[in-house]
């Protein structure tokens, strides 16, 4: 990720003294004193008398009042700086396998006070979970009836991130190949040496499609040293899902979804890891930070700030106009004693 250029003052106390030379333009703006001579009348010379302001004087201070100003602000070092970050791996690498079928529409979850389904929900809380883990490298696995690779393990999480939030239903068979979706994520684990190796299974329905049995594809993850934690998104029985209707307007009906828990608590002992329930948004949301609690990682990283100084510019400004009032005071603006 390309670093962004932020612009600031490397002392800006120093522009407190912007204040001096707006005082000193100030009182050099006031009016002057009447004329005092002594004449035997008055009166053709009352006009004089009026308090004056030269016009020349008035732009001799304003070029040096100015010229103060860039000075004081090429003290206070304007410049740009870039910071950058390098992330070292903690060492642990982390599956999600998350579930995209037709039930995952149901909308019994909500993201603030507005009505959110399940995969919106998963979304917004997979994407807080990422955020919370810089140094890991972590992958998706989306499934239906089958698996597809959605990210490979990457440190870069803000392409994860961007191909989390592309997760889509019916790319994809329908069904709930969980067996599968484990068998594929142990693939990705297995592929990269680390200290640990994390797979998180979420899903709303039971195995109703694939060739592997969940239990089976637990036990072969489980001699690869691939910790499961699983969880069991949505409200038991029935769910509002939408339809369309004969006319293409969507509706909402309830249907029932199955969930086998059995299974799941299955697989999550087999995989030495923990099974849980999520009901709704807050329940989801603290499933994910007790298993981010659980997998405890160590972030190691350099922060180094890149800096590009910008006080060249007014101080060359302030020069200038402090050559200009030099010069035109010499000369076109010369006052006589």
């Amino acid at each position: 990720m390309n670093p962004k250029e932020t612009f600031e003052f490397a002392h800006p106390w120093l522009l407190l003294l912007l204040g001096i030379p707006l005082v000193l333009l100030w009182l050099r703006g006031k009016p002057g004193g009447a004329p005092s001579l002594i004449f035997s009348s008055l009166a053709p010379l009352r006009a004089l008398a009026s308090p004056r302001r030269s016009r020349s004087g008035a732009l001799l201070a304003g070029l040096l009042g100015g010229a103060m100003v860039f000075f004081i602000v090429a003290l206070a070092r304007p410049r740009m700086g870039s910071s950058h970050q390098r992330i070292q791996s903690s060492g642990i690498d982390i599956l999600l396998a998350l579930d995209v079928s037709r039930s995952m529409l149901a909308e019994d979850f909500t993201i603030g006070s507005e009505r959110a389904n399940r995969l919106q929900a998963v979304q917004k809380i997979t994407r807080e979970f990422i955020e919370k883990r810089p140094a890991d490298r972590i992958g998706i696995v989306a499934f239906a009836g089958k698996p597809y690779l959605v990210s490979p393990l990457t440190l870069d999480h803000d392409w994860l991130l961007q191909n989390l939030d592309r997760l889509r239903i019916g790319l994809v068979e329908d069904g709930t190949a969980i067996g599968s979706a484990i068998a594929s994520a142990t693939n990705r684990l297995k592929e990269r040496e680390s200290k640990s190796r994390i797979l998180v299974l979420l899903t709303d329905g039971d195995n109703n499609a694939g060739k592997i049995t969940p239990a089976t594809a637990a036990e072969a993850a489980k001699t690869l040293g691939v910790k499961i934690y699983t969880i069991c998104a949505g409200s038991r029985g029935y769910a509002p899902i939408p339809v369309p209707d004969m006319f293409g307007r969507i509706v909402y009906r309830n249907i029932k979804v199955e969930v086998d828990e059995a299974t799941l608590k299955q697989v999550a002992s087999i995989g030495n890891g923990q099974f849980f329930r999520a009901v709704d948004s807050d329940s989801l949301d603290s499933i994910f930070r007790q298993i981010d609690q659980l997998e405890k990682t160590t972030v190691e990283m350099d922060r180094y700030s890149v800096y590009r100084e910008l006080f060249a510019w007014p101080a060359g400004a302030g020069l200038l106009l402090l050559c200009l009032h030099l010069v035109l005071g010499q000369t076109f603006l010369r006052r006589l004693p």
